[in-house]
């Protein structure tokens, strides 16, 4: 029960990028501290148009937040909690920064780098492993996206 909640934090932050006129994606990075309780340390949203930054997707905002409030660009005591399947670029950051553990909303068959498009998170040859759950709240995930590129198209 406890994903589902932290996932609802990652929706209020793809509400975020909603209301900025970006595509709806939130995340939220969780420090599972054993001394602490679990804790919020990175917040993102897509804001690749307000930063006319291409690398400004919510998973690589939340994790430059979370390695700064950590002070490490190492977060292996963190779950990363995203809205959509995670693109390669951002799977990637996550081998990089060693997250413990991913669980992400509503696959992307275009680009999703866990298992729909590609396997860049846990590729063999990589060398770290990153739990993954998937699912999490899949159906109001995937409905934030599709009315969003609705009023689009």
């Amino acid at each position: 029960m406890k994903d589902e909640l932290w996932m609802e934090e990652a929706l209020r932050s793809a509400q975020r990028a909603l209301e900025a006129g970006e595509v709806p994606v939130g995340a939220v990075v969780v420090h599972q501290s054993r001394i602490v309780s679990p804790r919020i340390v990175g917040r993102g949203w897509n804001r690749n148009i307000t930063d006319k930054d291409p690398t400004a997707h919510a998973e690589i905002v939340a994790l430059r937040e979370a390695a700064a409030a950590i002070g490490n660009h190492r977060l292996p005591d963190c779950d990363l909690f995203v809205t959509i399947e995670p693109c390669a670029m951002c799977a990637g950051a996550m081998v990089h920064a060693r997250i413990a553990r991913l669980v992400y909303g509503a696959d992307d068959s275009k680009a999703g780098a866990v298992h729909s498009a590609m396997q860049v998170l846990n590729h063999p040859r990589l060398n770290h492993r990153v739990e993954v759950r998937s699912g999490v709240l899949a159906a109001r995930c995937a409905e934030l996206l599709q009315e969003f590129f609705k009023t689009r198209r």
